[in-house]
């Protein structure tokens, strides 16, 4: 098998950013990469979907935990009964599909796949199939970074040829893919960044891919865009969603929908990547993550405002598909109200 992660930034690799390996499962600590570089070690499921709820890792990073977190439950009650063995896999997929309520959908997709894999391979007599569940996810890696190249081939031919392009928050694979593209594609362009309080994804994880892998990068504050829309030329303003609903509405980290409106005021295209998911066909079925109010008053374990006032913290909010231009999917560029003209693969997963 041939590797997809292959010429990506190191945080993008499949180890770097969650492995399961001898009853353990290793998560990189985005929190504080590239500061530091350091691993979370979780010995149990339960500490997995405490990873994921932790922040530990973000974007689509929870979807490789997610599987993983399942290979190490598998290991867990290995030489069970067949029937105890599925019975403790649906619990586990339970504790790691919940842990943060926005993107339960797409982890419940992960965890049900998985458990389908383990069935299959009890049924053929397997007593321990930790080894079958995490073989299924580098497979299952590596099928999204394949279907994410060809998304990011279609957002690299948006991209002018010399020019500047904005994104917001972290946008995994596809960053690394859009910009693996720009490259084989000939553009020359230059990155800002949007530091994305408080956990400044814009700023570490995003910046640290562009750099790692030779683009011209600029970080900004969170304040900033539109000013810098109007006065270095942006050409496009991109980010990926943690749910794009079938009527064109988009879920993304808090901030993007002010970035959206500048951009549409500034008459800069706002393109999103991904694909529509099934499992919210309005944005009404759509749950909104709100998180420790108090991490808003302080900025990487600094405080930086007075205790005694009080914090607001939505982990998304929703851009409406007037301020979308288009949704790059791996099937070309769609309207966001002609995304029922996308088609699916049976248990496509695309992120």
């Amino acid at each position: 098998m041939e590797r997809q992660d292959k010429g990506l930034a190191w945080m993008l690799r499949y180890e770097n950013i969650a492995w399961y390996e001898d009853g353990a499962v290793s998560i990189l600590d985005r929190r504080i990469y590239p500061v530091e570089i350091n691993k979370v070690i979780c010995r149990s499921h339960q500490e997995v979907a405490e990873a994921i709820r932790d922040m530990v890792t973000q974007s689509a990073g929870p979807y490789t935990a997610a599987a993983m977190g399942m290979a190490l439950a598998a290991y867990e009650c290995k030489g069970r009964s067949e029937e105890e063995q599925l019975a403790y896999l649906q619990d586990a997929a339970y504790t790691i599909s919940h842990a943060r309520p926005t993107t339960t959908w797409r982890m419940q997709k992960i965890t049900e796949a998985c458990i389908a894999e383990a069935k299959q391979a009890l049924a053929a007599g397997k007593s321990d199939v930790s080894e079958v569940i995490k073989d299924f996810a580098i497979e299952q890696n590596n099928e999204r970074y394949a279907g994410i190249g060809t998304v990011g081939r279609y957002m690299a031919g948006l991209f002018p040829e010399h020019g500047a392009v904005m994104t917001y928050c972290f946008a995994e694979t596809i960053v690394g893919m859009m910009l693996k593209e720009a490259k084989i594609q000939g553009k020359d362009i230059r990155l800002f960044c949007p530091e994305t309080r408080p956990y400044f994804q814009g700023a570490r994880l995003t910046a640290s891919v562009a750099n790692d892998m030779g683009f011209d990068v600029t970080v900004i504050t969170d304040g900033m865009p539109a000013f810098v829309m109007k006065n270095e030329g942006i050409d496009v303003f991109t980010t990926a969603a943690d749910v794009i609903c079938c009527d064109g509405h988009v879920v993304n980290k808090v901030g993007t929908y002010n970035t959206a409106i500048a951009a549409k005021y500034h008459g800069v295209p706002y393109y999103v990547s991904g694909t529509p998911d099934k499992g919210h066909p309005t944005v009404d079925t759509v749950k909104i993550e709100m998180r420790d109010p108090d991490f808003v008053l302080q900025a990487m374990g600094t405080l930086t405002a007075n205790q005694d006032v009080k914090g607001y913290y939505p982990a998304f909010d929703i851009t409406p598909p007037e301020l979308v231009s288009g949704v790059v999917t791996d099937q070309g560029v769609l309207a966001p109200d002609k995304l029922s003209e996308y088609r699916f693969a049976k248990d496509q997963f695309l992120v």
